[in-house]
């Protein structure tokens, strides 16, 4: 893996909706709030992969609020799945739990760069 943390969060994180993707799938025929989980949900490492790349201390802060941001939206979808009978209380507590870790944690970077003197 990485040296950074919060990228093998969120890597293994994706890797975890990916497998949650399909099986919403597979076993629920659920098509639709599953895809928009996938989207985001893996789009959180995507921006924090960003992140350590970027060429400035603003494009680092600038892609963890993005990843901050789609942390948040699989938030959304993983409850709208919850509130929709499609996962059970275990199976959303469990994901859920390692969701708002990283929203707490991307935000909380993000927030700490963006006040940073240059």
């Amino acid at each position: 893996m990485s040296k950074s943390i919060t990228l093998d969060k969120a890597i293994k994180f994706a890797l975890r909706v990916v497998r949650l993707s399909k099986y919403l799938n597979e076993e629920k025929k659920e098509f639709v709030l599953s895809r928009q989980l996938l989207i985001s949900g893996t789009f959180i490492a995507k921006h924090v992969k960003a992140a350590t790349v970027a060429a400035d201390r603003q494009g680092f802060s600038s892609e963890m609020f993005l990843a901050m941001q789609r942390a948040s939206d699989t938030e959304l979808w993983l409850l709208l799945l919850f509130e929709g009978g499609f996962l059970e209380e275990k199976e959303y507590r469990t994901v859920n739990q390692d969701c708002i870790e990283l929203i707490k944690l991307t935000a909380s970077i993000a927030k700490t760069t963006r006040n940073e003197a240059p």
